[in-house]
């Protein structure tokens, strides 16, 4: 694994999280854990993977394909034209009902079980796609709206009754409320949606919403360090990252009594967050500001929302990032049984669109 740095303590101390290298696969991006199957894609082709305890090896097997527009044929075969055109799939949630739903680049997608070519279930015309697909014990499944919004234009959500089938709005912020959806991520453990906003002011929100949007109440909003994307939930509380170039970003915990603490600091802006092992993962992407020079993508990790740290590091590309992406630590969606932690970077020096697997060593002395 000599394309990045991993990080290591500078002297030995208890209860850190550490992680190994078990495999690599290039033009391989890693989207959602469902239990021990990963699912990924390599251009508009579906793969997934059944992760064996204890597993060495990563053996994928093909899922499916959605075929694009025929001129998407041809960008998705080089990687600078591929993340040009922002191309591939972005999002991708599983049912326990075997369906599948998956963002592309302006169409969500839906596959039904035993079928092997996805089909259009809806156009996406507003913006490019949204970031996250998020899905309930019940079999609904929910995205929001994630577009440019300049004129702050009314905001919808969406939700499908039939695994992905048919779509309605089940929510709409009204105009001059958000920017955008950046997130809606189910909690098992409080049986509740949480939405995420962005991106200034009051329109940065952390909200708590009843899984039939009857109710809806704020728990964070108004300021940069409630502008998230990346929120995982956890027995104890919700773990998230702040995502502002405004602003030094930060690790965050909200325990179930409502008590915020700030765990980590994080050297720029955070979009992706999971948990594997025994821990829980955010990265970074380089979005160079004043408040956030740094021109590395890092993947911190902790293990009991007290002992956090960079574990490893990639630098950015020299490729503009306004047209061929942010670098950027991308981490699956989804609840992952396994001791395996998923990453793929984008635009980083000579790991660009590769995806490596980690085992999660339990918190010992290094």
């Amino acid at each position: 694994m000599a394309a990045h740095e991993a990080s290591t303590a500078s002297s030995p101390e208890p209860d850190i999280l550490n992680v190994v290298p078990v495999a690599e696969f290039p033009r391989l991006r890693a989207l959602a854990w469902h239990d021990d199957l990963l699912y990924a894609s390599r251009g508009y082709s579906l793969l997934r993977a059944l992760i064996k305890t204890n597993a060495d090896a990563v053996e994928w097997q093909p899922v499916a394909r959605y075929l694009p527009a025929w001129w998407r044929n041809l960008s998705v075969s080089s990687r600078l034209s591929f993340r040009l055109f922002r191309d591939g799939f972005h999002a991708l949630a599983t049912l326990d009902s075997g369906h599948i739903v998956a963002a592309v680049p302006g169409a969500i997608l839906t596959l039904a079980p035993g079928e092997s070519e996805f089909r259009e279930s809806h156009r996406v015309v507003r913006g490019t796609r949204p970031l996250h697909i998020s899905v309930t014990p019940g079999g609904h499944v929910f995205w929001g709206e994630y577009f440019d919004n300049p004129n702050r234009d009314e905001v919808h959500i969406y939700i499908s009754t039939d695994n992905g089938s048919r779509w309605e709005v089940a929510y709409t912020f009204p105009r001059g409320a958000v920017r955008h959806v950046h997130n809606i991520v189910y909690d098992e453990w409080g049986d509740c949606l949480w939405v995420l906003t962005g991106d200034n002011g009051s329109e940065c929100r952390i909200l708590r919403v009843s899984c039939d949007f009857r109710n809806m109440d704020v728990v964070l909003s108004g300021h940069q360090q409630a502008r998230a994307v990346a929120l995982v939930p956890a027995p104890e509380g919700l773990y998230f990252s702040s995502d502002t170039p405004l602003e030094s970003n930060r690790v965050y915990r909200l325990d179930r009594g409502g008590t915020l603490n700030e765990l980590a600091s994080l050297s720029s802006s955070s979009i992706y967050g999971c948990r594997a092992g025994g821990g829980i993962f955010f990265s970074t992407m380089v979005e160079p500001s004043s408040a956030n020079p740094d021109p590395n993508v890092r993947l911190y990790g902790g293990c009991d929302g007290l002992q956090w740290r960079s574990l490893m590091q990639w630098r950015k590309d020299l490729w503009p990032m306004s047209l061929f992406q942010y670098g950027n630590a991308l981490l699956p969606d989804g609840r992952n049984t396994t001791d395996l932690l998923a990453v793929t970077t984008v635009a980083v020096e000579r790991d660009d669109l590769r995806t490596s697997i980690w085992r999660v060593l339990p918190a010992v002395m290094l």
